[in-house]
């Protein structure tokens, strides 16, 4: 009915054609589930009620191309070709999410069939939204409603994107509704027992959390605060460079940096591919380690930190912009009344009071953040680091010391969440290590020594396959194995779930 409303609304020819090819398409789904019905033995059974959340889903549809939304009137009353276009541009809006979202599940699942498996209950469901006509039919749909939304103002292209996120919500909790035949691996904390288990996320920081380094950040308010050449210093100010010789000053150090990281990488990586063995990746890893303090060490003698007021710093770190969902699964993990969790942030960071603004922004006050600090007098950085985590060996240093002052009366459960090699020692400690971002230096070197990066995805699909055929469901560090995952949205969904 939706695509109905929709193709009566649609003022140019061309869109109503689309949408009543887009009709035909859903009368045949609407076929196929029907004979799905029989073939699963449940035709003729008693006509169930019909599922709260699908319920749900149905009548927002409806609302929404009944012209219920964004302040429009009923297809029946509207009087310009104008206001037909945008009640079909949110009706479209509306449905696009479901298309989008069953043709990425289609394909999700058909990648995961073992080829050489006979069939099964799901074989036809499968087929038939991981074709190739279903997945032309997502993009139609997705391109008809670029099409209509073209004339739209960004109020109303405001209002077609939050309904799109709703209507993806609804979807979810359609399918999150569904009850369970067989015990599952997820979400984490399903098993989870506040009395006897210790939830601890571990985390990075820079491009883990942040789409930024914050040396870049920390460069910037260097840069910007600093005296223009020809201004006067009083006495009793730290001595400073001018903004010029400063941005020259951070271009050196930072070629120089990528130049010698790179190096150094390659003069400890070995040629052809080993078995893991995390004592030798331990062992490699210091000649990184050293390179680091080096580097840092460069860092204060340049005197380019010298000078910058800590309230600059706490700004900056309230303006920082994260990683999509990051704030939001920090939040749910600390909030929760039901978890006995806790969050440490491990972090190279020069300064860690950057770190601790940024998540104050988001009312993240209880995270523990371990990370090298300034020193100022009064509120003035005196160009000093207070160094406590510079390098890949400082990092799993911290992490087991945290670990070693835990109650021994809980049974912990660790998660590591980082983005670069100087996270792959916590990464292979923790009993799940989560890869996040696309590092290829982290790649290059795991891989060499022997590390595995699996999908989280698939990852858990063979896991809960192991699981259901008896075999042991724990998860345990130091297996070589890490899981990379797509996003913090992927993330909150293997640890909390919905």
């Amino acid at each position: 009915m939706g695509y109905e409303l929709a193709e009566e609304c649609a003022d140019d020819d061309d869109a109503k054609v689309a949408i009543s090819l887009l009709r035909n398409a859903v009368r045949v789904e609407l076929k196929m589930h029907d004979s799905f019905v029989k073939e699963w033995g449940l035709h003729g059974a008693k006509k169930a009620a019909i599922n709260s959340a699908a319920a749900k889903y149905i009548d927002f549809l409806l609302a929404t191309a009944s012209g219920k939304v964004g302040g429009v009137k009923g297809p029946g009353k509207l009087a310009t070709p104008f206001e037909k276009t945008k009640v079909a541009a949110y009706t479209l809006g509306a449905m696009t999410p479901c298309m989008r979202l069953y043709a990425f599940l289609g394909k999700e699942f058909k990648a995961l069939l073992d080829p050489n498996e006979g069939s099964h209950p799901y074989k036809k469901w499968i087929d038939n939204y991981s074709s190739d006509s279903f997945q032309a039919s997502a993009a139609q749909t997705e391109e008809l409603l670029d099409k209509l939304s073209v004339s739209l103002t960004g109020e109303e292209l405001d209002i077609i994107e939050k309904l799109y996120h709703q209507a993806m919500k609804l979807e979810i909790e359609f399918f999150s509704a569904q009850s369970l035949v067989q015990p599952t691996i997820v979400p984490l904390i399903k098993e989870h027992n506040p009395a006897k288990d210790h939830l601890m996320i571990f985390s990075d920081f820079d491009l883990t959390c942040t789409v930024v380094d914050s040396s870049a950040i920390l460069a910037e308010i260097a840069i910007v605060t600093a005296p223009k050449s020809d201004q006067h210093q009083s006495e009793n100010q730290i001595a400073r460079m001018s903004s010029a010789d400063l941005r020259n000053t951070w271009g050196l150090l930072s070629r120089q940096y990528t130049e010698e990281y790179e190096q150094c990488i390659e003069s400890f990586v070995p040629t052809e591919k080993v078995v893991f063995d995390y004592k030798s990746l331990h062992k490699a890893l210091e000649k990184l380690s050293d390179f680091e303090k080096k580097a840092n060490n460069r860092v204060t003698k340049s005197g380019v930190l010298k000078g910058l007021n800590i309230e600059d710093i706490k700004r900056a770190g309230e303006r920082l912009i994260l990683q999509d969902g990051c704030i939001n699964f920090f939040q749910k993990i600390v909030k929760s009344e039901n978890l006995n969790a806790i969050v440490h942030v491990l972090s190279y960071c020069w300064c860690g009071d950057l770190i601790r603004s940024a998540f104050s922004s988001g009312d993240l006050h209880e995270l523990n953040v371990h990370a090298n600090e300034f020193t100022f007098e009064e509120s003035i950085s005196t160009g000093d680091i207070v160094k406590k985590v510079e390098s890949p060996i400082d990092k799993v240093q911290s992490f087991k010391d945290i670990l070693k002052n835990c109650r021994d009366d809980r049974k912990n459960l660790t998660v590591y969440i980082g983005d670069s090699v100087g996270d792959i020692l916590c990464l292979l400690e923790a009993d799940i290590g989560i890869v996040i971002g696309s590092s290829s230096s982290l790649r290059r070197v795991g891989t060499q020594f022997g590390v595995s990066f699996v999908p989280l995805f698939p990852g858990l699909v063979k896991k809960q396959k192991e699981f259901i055929e008896g075999r042991s469901s724990n998860w345990k560090g130091l297996t070589g194995i890490l899981y990379t995952a797509s996003s913090w949205a992927e993330i909150h969904a293997f640890i909390l779930g919905y």
